[in-house]
């Protein structure tokens, strides 16, 4: 991987970045870290930082390492990664080592964080902020029924200044 300037979003489809193409939420180090699917999330400029939020429930597994004081990765994928994606989202980190089911290859950053040799674009995080959402400030209860009625806990959103940015 290669590091590249921030304005190499410039060329890129944001919200088809994370919410059709998906993307790798990764905490941790190399002697332990985990990973997990996501398509839900935003890029975007917040206390004159480049940012993006991310959104995981507290009952995924990656959570806990979110929760611990480690780097954060953020990496996307060309379509022929779609499977792994899958895996990485339908098996859990506690149960298997779904890094190795998916046929990905960790690779470790300068500040010690986790990506995938596979990755086309990978964002080097620093989390900034973290907050828990609540049913009492939805204004439109439909999403909570929809998205949340039988799918689990609510979501914690963190926000993640983009440090660095690392392409294949």
């Amino acid at each position: 991987m290669k590091e590249v300037g921030i304005e190499v979003l410039g060329k890129e489809d944001v919200i088809n970045l994370i919410g059709k193409q998906w993307m790798l939420i990764t905490a941790g180090t190399r002697e332990s870290f985990n990973t997990m699917t996501a398509s839900w999330g935003a890029i975007g400029n917040l206390w004159n930082k480049p940012v993006a939020f991310v959104f995981v429930r507290p009952e995924r597994y990656t959570y806990e390492f979110i929760e611990n004081d480690v780097p954060v990765t953020l990496s996307f994928y060309e379509e022929q990664y779609r499977d792994a994606l899958k895996t990485c989202g339908s098996k859990s980190g506690r149960d298997c080592d779904k890094v190795a089911l998916a046929g990905l290859t960790p690779t470790v950053l300068d500040n010690g964080s986790v990506s995938f040799d596979e990755s086309r674009l990978t964002f080097q995080c620093r989390k900034l902020f973290r907050t828990e959402l609540q049913d009492c400030n939805f204004i439109d209860k439909s999403l909570l029924e929809r998205w949340y009625g039988a799918h689990g806990g609510l979501h914690t959103m963190y926000v993640l200044e983009i440090e660095k940015v690392y392409t294949k």
